[in-house]
């Protein structure tokens, strides 16, 4: 290579470097916000998890510092907070949303709906990720499912369930569409931040609360005040968690920081659910001999009529005027049908209760 060669090769290669992305020339920071307490175990901790695991698998270029709840907007404000780009993501859960999209709080849960590994496959192999691309698209985000709770309880009562009737004037902390059930038989539903359930419990102003399960509802006391704690009925065959990327600034991003960003998210969700059902059973053993937490199973005839229930709201669900919004849900439905055929008559916590009536 003669001199003019060499000066033409190297110019050509400066301008290419030139005109590379900045994102590939520079390291890049976002602010994750989570609607949960700092280090609340689960939800919080595994969110952090999620921040550390997208800067680990970038190698630092792209820096992911967490913001708990409140720290830089409320618990239900991350969702805006991210469609309008004033932080970069959030962690928080799909049900969370249902008043912006009755389809995005289903993918979250739904009672006697899709089990953790169901949901997963019905993204996954049936379109429903596609789909749940372009609902979240519409409000300027790319969300990834990064984790779930598995089956959670029904929830810790101040008094003894013996029937349906019990729910009549009940005040309960619920979230998402399981609100709408309960509801239907009657319940004064309350939607609050986790972190403001105790107080509301202590204060009277509740008379049950459902959020994780045993590992995260320990910690936040639930058991200290209302002391019936009710086992699986089907209310929630397991609950997502989501992280959600500002949508510009994940498309800007070079392929390998896309793919890098996908796996950290969704490698969480294998090891979330390992985690809360290694640590439940032991986390309620010291509920039970610590707190006084009373274990009580949820009476069949209960079940049943919050199966029906169930099946009214999604009945609603379905007739939903968006066209989107009724594709997922009809989706859904058909997915769930699907499954509970093979799953069989089985009672079990993934499994409660959701063959007592079959969705046509």
């Amino acid at each position: 290579m003669n001199r003019r060669t060499a000066f033409r090769a190297g110019a050509a290669a400066a301008a290419a470097s030139l005109a590379a992305p900045a994102l590939a020339q520079s390291r890049i920071e976002w602010r994750m916000v989570t609607a949960w307490p700092r280090n609340l175990p689960g939800p919080g901790t595994q969110a952090q998890r999620v921040a550390d695991r997208i800067t680990q698998l970038t190698g630092g270029r792209i820096t992911v510092r967490l913001f708990a709840a409140g720290e830089i907007v409320p618990p239900f404000g991350v969702f805006d907070a991210v469609s309008q780009g004033t932080v970069d993501l959030y962690h928080a859960t799909p049900h969370f949303w249902f008043s912006r999209s009755r389809a995005a709080a289903i993918i979250g849960s739904f009672p006697f709906g899709l089990t953790n590994n169901e949901l997963i496959a019905w993204l996954r192999y049936a379109g429903a990720q596609e789909r749940y691309d372009e609902l979240y698209a519409r409000f300027n985000m790319k969300p990834f499912i990064c984790g779930n709770s598995g089956p959670q309880w029904t929830g810790f009562f101040r008094r003894e369930l013996t029937s349906a009737d019990d729910f009549r004037g009940l005040r309960f902390r619920a979230g998402g569409l399981i609100g709408a059930v309960y509801q239907r038989l009657g319940a004064a539903v309350q939607q609050m931040p986790v972190g403001e359930v105790f107080q509301a419990l202590q204060a009277g102003t509740i008379d049950a609360a459902e959020f994780a399960g045993p590992w995260s509802d320990g910690p936040l006391g639930f058991g200290q005040v209302a002391r019936f704690y009710y086992q699986p009925c089907g209310q929630e065959p397991s609950a997502s968690l989501e992280t959600v990327i500002h949508k510009p600034r994940f498309d800007a991003l070079p392929d390998d920081l896309k793919l890098a960003v996908r796996f950290a998210c969704e490698s969480m969700n294998e090891e979330a659910i390992a985690e809360w059902d290694h640590r439940n059973p032991l986390a309620l053993r010291e509920m039970v001999e610590r707190q006084g937490v009373q274990v009580r199973a949820v009476p069949e005839p209960i079940v049943k009529a919050m199966a029906d229930a169930a099946w009214a709201v999604m009945r609603e669900l379905r007739e939903d005027q968006d066209a989107l919004n009724r594709a997922i849900i009809q989706s859904y439905i058909e997915y769930r049908n699907r499954a509970v055929e093979f799953a069989g008559q089985a009672y079990t916590p993934t499994n409660a209760g959701r063959a007592l009536l079959p969705w046509a």
